[in-house]
């Protein structure tokens, strides 16, 4: 069995993380030498006591090993350990990172443009509107948002995310054999498909249960450049997934509320304590923006900052503008791209401060603007 297998196989023993696994392989030397060890040698390490050293030499590594590894190919899912040369970086960052990761789809590429958005199951009308505007210009600028697919909130930012063909991550609380809730099974579906993923920590069958939102919430936190809560009561699960997030050094913002609303009193909370208000978007770009802004051209170089880290369809369409302002019929018309999708491309330009709109509803990039209409003027 390989230290990869090994890995794996440890993960799907109940009661091993991250810590217990450092400390065994420092103890013992190599994750495939763990299976041969004895429970009194077992017992030895700290942290591992008679009940796990039990459950660690009764574990049949081989068949339960093949089993996952079957069902994971069946499924579609891959596997990634802690040692994978894939394993997100920003997730080592954590005091306590998942040992494996169970992922159908993609992870972000970028964790620096990844927001993780929580709140409560029991959205009001005002939270469920802000969740949409917020994810909305989230996926207009390209980023990316996490969630842990529960309802409430957390479906409304999937939702909008998918809708805005943006990418969005959900993170399960029990295995991938156990979507829940069962009625997000589709738009798990459609997460995937949009380029996104659905991940777990937990062995594929592993069942849900509430003891396992909190390790859950940390992975949420723990993949994203900034926590936002959007409605939280003071005993909310989304409290402890900001609170995640400041320990992890990541920057926790919150949405505020009624006072009269008792699903707000989380987020004020957590304001009072110094996490950043945001009214929109533009409140959290602005938070964490760094360096030269975009929109602007380098003195060096000579090229508008941003511009270099488009998706292919936002760099088209910028280069297009290069040869002169243009409305949204011509733009369509030299792309082939429905009306919908330019808005969008459209929108994400804006919000990156890569182009504007005049009063004629012209576009024309920010910095260099040609004021001549239509693209193939000379």
């Amino acid at each position: 069995m390989t230290h990869r297998e090994a890995c794996i196989a440890l993960n799907m023993i109940s009661g091993i993380g991250f810590v217990k696994y450092k400390a065994l392989m420092q103890e013992f030397g190599s994750a495939d030498a763990i299976r041969s060890v004895s429970r009194s040698d077992l017992q030895q390490v700290e942290g591992i006591g008679k009940v796990l050293a039990e459950r660690i030499v009764n574990f049949d590594w081989d068949a339960e090993l093949s089993r996952e590894l079957g069902i994971a190919e069946r499924g579609g899912v891959r596997i990634i350990t802690i040692d994978d040369d894939n394993y997100p970086a920003i997730l080592k960052e954590l005091y306590d990172p998942p040992l494996v990761l169970y992922v159908r789809g993609k992870l972000p590429k970028t964790p620096d443009r990844s927001l993780a958005v929580v709140g409560s199951r029991r959205i009001s009308a005002y939270g469920e509107r802000m969740t949409r505007l917020i994810c909305e210009e989230a996926a207009a600028t390209g980023f990316t948002v996490i969630s842990g697919l529960a309802i409430g909130t957390d479906t409304i930012a999937h939702q909008t995310m998918v809708d805005m063909a943006g990418k969005t991550i959900g993170v399960l609380g029990g295995g991938l054999m156990h979507m829940h809730p069962q009625e997000n099974i589709k738009l798990a579906r459609a997460m995937v498909q949009g380029g996104g993923a659905v991940i777990s920590e937990f062995p594929l069958d592993y069942p849900v249960c509430r003891t396992n939102f909190p390790r859950r919430n940390r992975i949420v936190a723990g993949l994203s450049r900034a926590t936002l809560v959007i409605e939280a009561g003071m005993e909310s699960g989304a409290l402890i997934t900001a609170r995640l997030a400041a320990e992890a050094g990541r920057d926790v913002f919150a949405v505020p509320g009624r006072v009269d609303n008792p699903q707000a009193q989380g987020c004020h909370k957590l304001i009072k304590e110094g996490a950043g208000l945001v009214e929109n978007f533009d409140d959290i770009l602005e938070a964490l923006c760094t360096g030269l802004p975009p929109g602007r051209m380098n003195a060096v170089t000579g090229e508008i900052v941003g511009s270099g880290e488009l998706e292919p369809d936002c760099a088209a369409v910028y280069n297009l503008l290069k040869n002169g302002d243009a409305d949204l019929e011509e733009l369509c018309m030299a792309t082939g791209m429905e009306p919908g999708k330019m808005l969008a491309i459209l929108m994400n330009l804006e919000l990156k401060l890569l182009i504007e709109r005049d009063a004629e509803h012209y576009y024309h990039l920010i910095g260099s603007r040609t004021n001549r209409r239509g693209l193939h003027e000379e």
